[in-house]
């Protein structure tokens, strides 16, 4: 059972994401629980303050450390976290090797971030891990975590009804997924490639590579490394 924590501004941005799909069927079968933890339960005095203005001046309200360290403090009295995460966009860059290994852990703690973000001091001395989900900034980091949390989850061993098909999915290899068709086999006159009706597995599979290999090549040629 892997347990993912989310500490948010937010929480009811996390809702949807979980109740449904492949992470409903992770939770049902009791191979995934997902918390959300409302920051502001945290939050200082009585408005449950959260942010505050930035030392030296400037626009936008920073996350402040005590409310974000006493909500941790809590959940890991609790169980130890092999990653403490924050989303943020000049983190790691999110991709399949990094799904690869966080799905191998047991507990993970991902911090949303809001405003102008947390505090330096929380990344310096707190935060283990930072990722991001791409090269541009959201409204929080909710829809990051959502993005991560999926990645993730659909990787854990049971939670897809055919559990070789995410050893398949692009980029577990290196390559772009092949193309892909169903039924049926001609419509309006635009046909399945003869091959993957031969029944021919082998040539089927050589084909596939073949694909994924060319369409890596023209759509992302910087996932190879050719001379």
């Amino acid at each position: 059972m892997m347990r993912i924590d989310i500490i948010s501004v937010l929480p009811d941005l996390l809702h949807s994401p979980f109740q449904h799909s492949i992470l409903k069927r992770a939770h049902d079968k009791g191979l995934l629980e997902v918390h959300v933890h409302d920051l502001r339960a945290y939050g200082l005095g009585k408005y449950k303050q959260i942010d505050d203005y930035q030392f030296g001046g400037g626009a936008g309200m920073v996350m402040m450390i005590e409310p974000i360290v006493n909500c941790i403090d809590d959940l890991r009295a609790a169980r130890t976290y092999d990653d403490i995460i924050y989303m943020t966009p000049d983190g790691e860059r999110l991709a399949q090797p990094l799904a690869n290994r966080l799905s191998l852990q047991q507990n993970l703690l991902i911090l949303c971030g809001h405003y102008k973000g947390i505090d330096e001091r929380l990344r310096e001395h707190v935060i283990t891990r930072e990722i991001s989900i791409g090269d541009y900034v959201l409204s929080g980091g909710e829809l990051a975590a959502a993005v991560l949390v999926d990645a993730i989850g659909r990787l854990l061993p049971g939670v897809l009804n055919d559990e070789t098909s995410a050893l398949f999915d692009s980029f577990q290899d290196g390559l772009l997924a092949p193309p892909v068709y169903t039924r049926p086999a001609e419509y309006q006159g635009w046909k399945v490639p003869d091959i993957l009706l031969s029944g021919n597995t082998a040539k089927i599979e050589d084909w596939r590579y073949n694909m994924a290999l060319q369409r890596t090549r023209e759509r992302r040629p910087d996932l190879l490394d050719e001379e």
